[in-house]
């Protein structure tokens, strides 16, 4: 039987299935009571993982998430992220993971969120410019400070992953992975070896047009969507990995939640396997 929760740093119980708040608007108007609707919803669902970041609108994801929903019930774990600020490149970002940026955005993480800690709080990105032992040891230092609770990291090799895990304890590292998307499938391997909670950005994805049929077949046969049997294969993957899909409608999102309930068959899942490639198998 799939495991339905995970323990993040090996103590931080929540539901596997979790939500991303990346695509809530944050806005005025009627569009902003939408997302409180959407985050209150996914709450009364059961969801317990919340994914944001200050990149998210610089801040007003955040903020979002604190009026819609503090005081936070019982067991509600908002994890956020830091390392990326706003700049007037073609981009509209950059790395800056220096202490003092991460310190000053940890800061303003926690006055948005309402809370005196981040418990699970990831670096958004590797910042090439500043060594990783300063980025990683400020938020060590932040966590010595009770500020954080756990470090997670985004967009990581397996080798990166290895030494930032010298230099501190990681709860979890966020990668773009789905059922078409597995360049990062050592990454997974090594998360699942560590007890490592895994959080697959972009978990559904069309791919390919076959990858798409493919998918739309199984779909039809367990009388569900594309979407929902893309996230009951990565439930079925491993029991390290804990999806963040993001909508900012109540019906997609209870479609979302309904997958942690979709049991694919052994020969479902095989050909699901089959729609892309990974590396280091021939």
């Amino acid at each position: 039987m799939t495991a339905t929760t995970f323990r993040i740093g090996g103590d931080l119980s929540v539901r596997r299935l979790g939500f991303g708040a990346m695509r809530l608007p944050a806005g005025p108007g009627p569009a902003r009571e939408a997302s409180f609707q959407v985050a209150r919803r996914a709450v009364e669902l059961g969801v317990t993982l919340i994914d944001t970041a200050h990149m998210y609108g610089w801040g007003a994801n955040e903020e979002l998430l604190a009026e819609a929903l503090h005081p936070y019930p019982d067991g509600l774990l908002i994890a956020t992220k830091v390392g990326i600020v706003r700049s007037d490149s073609a981009e509209g970002w950059k790395h800056d993971a220096r202490p003092e940026a991460l310190r000053e955005q940890v800061e303003h993480a926690l006055r948005r969120l309402r809370v005196e800690r981040i418990e699970l709080l990831q670096l958004h990105r590797l910042d090439p410019g500043t060594p990783l032992a300063d980025q990683l040891g400020a938020l060590r230092e932040l966590r010595t400070e009770g500020k954080v609770g756990r470090i997670g990291l985004s967009e990581v090799t397996v080798a990166e992953l290895d030494r930032a895990r010298e230099i501190v304890d990681i709860a979890s590292v966020q990668n773009r992975y789905s059922v078409v998307d597995r360049a990062h499938e050592p990454v997974l391997a090594a998360c699942e070896a560590a007890g490592i909670a895994f959080l697959p950005w972009r978990p559904v994805g069309g791919g390919a047009p076959g990858a798409s049929a493919e998918l739309a077949a199984v779909a039809a046969e367990l009388d569900a969507t594309p979407a929902q049997v893309s996230l009951a294969w990565l439930l079925d993957r491993s029991p390290a990995v804990l999806p963040i899909p993001g909508t900012g409608r109540v019906e997609h999102l209870e479609e979302n939640v309904a997958a942690a309930t979709l049991r694919l068959t052994p020969a479902q899942r095989e050909r699901l396997d089959r729609l892309a490639p990974v590396p280091g198998r021939a």
